[in-house]
């Protein structure tokens, strides 16, 4: 894996918006007495969420505070888990699985139109900020390969075409419906089901 190490902000400051305070309370409190070093993963991916996409330095340093940690522990979680971005990310942030299953089913096609449409390097932010892409290991949905995770949603069985259609919607601001992006249920069959279509 690359060295992985946390970009410095030039806006130099984080707090948690009051809503967020109140969820990381919550999180909290689901911890003993002792033990609230626990929430660190749920208030990172909080503030990552806050701050645009990425965990700068400041997030670090106010994440510690709150829970009473050195920094370097939290520097160390932060810059340990990939769902963690180190610097700034575009608007929606494609993860491209690049392993064997989505690799097989033409992961290269969807690399090639994030190169094309995006920027010709991941974890580059496109000109107009919208957009930027990685490459990540398995997603976990390789039935349905090749894959791409844009926030919580999954959107499954792309191609090179689909790819750059998932790609211009999300820069003209529309959300596509996720899940597979051909004629599939679920991760049915392609095609439909081909067992058990008779009643018992």
């Amino acid at each position: 894996m690359a060295i992985r190490r946390i970009l410095p902000d030039a806006h130099g400051a984080f707090a948690f918006t009051e809503a967020n305070v109140a969820f990381a309370n919550a999180v909290i409190a689901k911890y003993p007495e002792g033990r609230k070093a626990s929430a660190v993963v749920p208030l990172l991916w909080r503030a990552q969420e806050q701050n645009g996409g990425w965990v700068s330095e400041p997030v670090v340093r106010y994440i510690a505070n709150m829970l009473g940690l050195s920094y370097i522990r939290v520097y160390e979680i932060a810059t340990f888990y990939t769902m963690f971005n180190l610097k700034p990310v575009g608007e929606h942030l494609l993860q491209v699985c690049t392993t064997t299953p989505c690799w097989l089913r033409g992961s290269d096609a969807v690399v090639a139109a994030c190169k094309k449409h995006i920027a010709p390097t991941q974890q580059t932010v496109s000109s107009d900020g919208k957009l930027s892409w990685m490459e990540v290991e398995c997603l976990g949905a390789c039935v349905n390969a090749p894959v791409v995770q844009v926030a919580a949603d999954f959107y499954e069985d792309l191609d090179g075409a689909s790819t750059e259609r998932l790609i211009a919607d999300l820069r003209d601001g529309k959300m596509p419906k996720p899940g597979p992006q051909i004629d599939r249920l679920n991760s049915a069959p392609v095609g439909g089901a081909t067992t058990l279509k008779e009643g018992v």
